[in-house]
């Protein structure tokens, strides 16, 4: 069976947010499109305390984009976002989610910055999402959301790791970008890793 996977299409991930995503908007109308050929859909949500080690707020003459030693890991400092129970970290309205069966929170440890739908970055906290899946006799995952550098690609790369047939749909995703290329970098290395690149045209 498969799954319509939507990562992170939250507040402030979207215009005028923390963490904004540029065009991350125009995502949300083939998104919802897209869900109606879908019986199976789940969803991930940032979910941060306030106390959160990946923010640069909480280190002391740090500014975001800065890259420090978390926990012997190379971690880039972002602004505060996505606190739990914030606005930033909800849904956007326009988005349906009435049809999801599940949604799977990440990025609850302040100690673990955690991109991926299914592990945080050291791999290991298991959120539970591919477990799941198996369980629900899902096999293949499209994936959709923000953004498509980070939380997206993660995801994309533990689906495969993880024995999913794995799709991106290129036109569902935005990246951050804070380097000019680094969408296209990161639709290499999901292609590298085994997924396959499909557009929302092809499914609609």
């Amino acid at each position: 069976m498969k799954a319509l996977l939507i990562v992170d299409v939250q507040h402030d991930f979207l215009p005028g947010g923390a963490l904004e995503v540029k065009d991350g908007d125009k995502i949300i109308p083939i998104i919802n499109k897209l869900q109606s050929k879908f019986d199976f859909i789940v969803g991930t949500q940032d979910w941060h305390p306030e106390n959160h080690l990946s923010f640069a707020a909480n280190h002391k003459g740090k500014k975001p984009g800065e890259i420090i030693k978390l926990d012997g890991m190379d971690q880039i400092l972002w602004p505060v976002h996505c606190v739990k129970e914030s606005h930033g970290s909800q849904f956007h309205p326009y988005l349906k989610t009435e049809g999801w069966k599940k949604v799977f929170k990440k990025g609850t440890n302040p100690k673990i910055d955690s991109y991926s739908g299914f592990f945080d970055n050291h791999k290991r906290q298991d959120t539970g999402l591919g477990k799941y899946l198996k369980e629900n006799g899902v096999d293949t995952v499209y994936v959709v959301g923000l953004a498509a550098d980070y939380c997206v690609k993660f995801t994309v790369l533990d689906a495969v790791s993880e024995g999913f047939k794995t799709y991106l749909v290129k036109d569902g995703t935005r990246a951050v970008n804070l380097e000019p290329n680094d969408f296209e970098k990161a639709i290499k290395d999901m292609e590298e890793a085994g997924a396959q690149m499909v557009k929302s045209e092809d499914l609609i």
